[in-house]
């Protein structure tokens, strides 16, 4: 009988134990859907940097990128949702719903808790040397008093700049003709040498082109200006109302990952967001920390996948 009690003791402060192990116990895997040195693996490895010390873990980044990122994002989906496997997620994981649809293992809402977003790139309305206006009203005349003549450069059919500029086109009541590149890179290449008129690009895409004065922005869809632009007015303000598209990067964990887990990784994506160091280095590569979290961040996805689908749906638009 003694031996029984002292068993029974042993297995109950061995559970009690597990229980109070603090999260997380083993090294973050941090998934991103894009090769190395692009935007959402500069700021997934910004955030492991600073969150590594803090939870006493390494954080481990691994670029698993193809089918825009639709691979990383079914990885981490079907993964054990115990906080060790997360995803760096971007804008274009709210366009997988209209683009791959009947061809994905996983729902990009319900699969996935939205813990926060790190970091954002304001989209921003950029002309090149074909283009010479001196602002947004006068670009909107332009466009208006000639259909079609203007033509816009984006990183590929359903791309973010893509559904963007669709979006700006019907609150503007402009129509231009779409030349869809195959990345960022060679869209701005063209767009510096005058092939294309304009493009609606990521502020990190284009800075360096802004600064040195080969390429004029024209307004900022943000809900305030850029600290990167501090110049260029939002849409809002030049007279284009309800236009917002900010490129944001965050943070998912697979469905079922336990609230304690979640609430660690808010503490650190805040305390991220509010880190003057990172900021600069964010700065660096034409970007600027974000943190929405929780039932906001939740809700914006939401938002955006309904937005994007309608637009894709609108235009025919399916991912090859």
């Amino acid at each position: 009988m003694h031996r029984i009690w002292l068993s029974t003791c042993t297995l109950l402060a061995t559970a009690a134990s597990a229980q109070t192990v603090p999260y997380p116990a083993q090294p973050v895997h941090l998934v991103v859907g894009f090769a190395a040195g692009g935007p959402s693996d500069i700021v997934a490895r910004a955030f492991g940097d600073h969150a590594a010390k803090p939870l006493g873990q390494p954080i481990i980044i691994e670029n698993k990128p193809g089918a825009n990122a639709v691979l990383a994002a079914e990885a981490v989906s079907l993964s054990k949702p115990d906080g060790l496997t997360l995803l760096a997620a971007a804008t274009n994981h709210t366009m997988i719903p209209a683009l791959y649809a009947g061809r994905i293992k996983f729902d990009a809402a319900k699969s996935f808790i939205p813990v926060c977003t790190l970091a954002s790139s304001a989209t921003v309305l950029v002309v090149g040397p074909s283009l010479p206006v001196k602002n947004l009203a006068e670009f909107i005349g332009r466009a208006k008093a000639k259909p079609d003549s203007l033509t816009y450069a984006t990183p590929g059919q359903g791309s973010s700049p893509h559904l963007a500029t669709e979006q700006f086109q019907r609150l503007a009541g402009v129509h231009m003709v779409h030349v869809p590149y195959k990345g960022a890179a060679p869209a701005v290449t063209d767009l510096l040498g005058g092939q294309v008129d304009l493009s609606f690009a990521t502020v990190g895409s284009v800075l360096p082109h802004l600064k040195s004065g080969k390429l004029k922005a024209l307004a900022v869809a943000a809900r305030q200006r850029s600290a990167l632009l501090p110049d260029v007015p939002t849409f809002e303000e030049a007279g284009v109302k309800g236009y917002s598209i900010d490129t944001w990067y965050g943070l998912l964990a697979p469905a079922g990952t336990p609230a304690g887990a979640i609430q660690v990784l808010t503490r650190e994506a805040t305390e991220f967001s509010r880190s003057a160091a990172l900021r600069e280095r964010l700065a660096g590569a034409g970007l600027e920390p974000a943190n929405v979290c929780g039932d906001a961040f939740a809700a914006q996805i939401a938002r955006e996948i309904d937005s994007n689908t309608r637009i894709a749906h609108d235009l025919n638009l399916k991912a090859e």
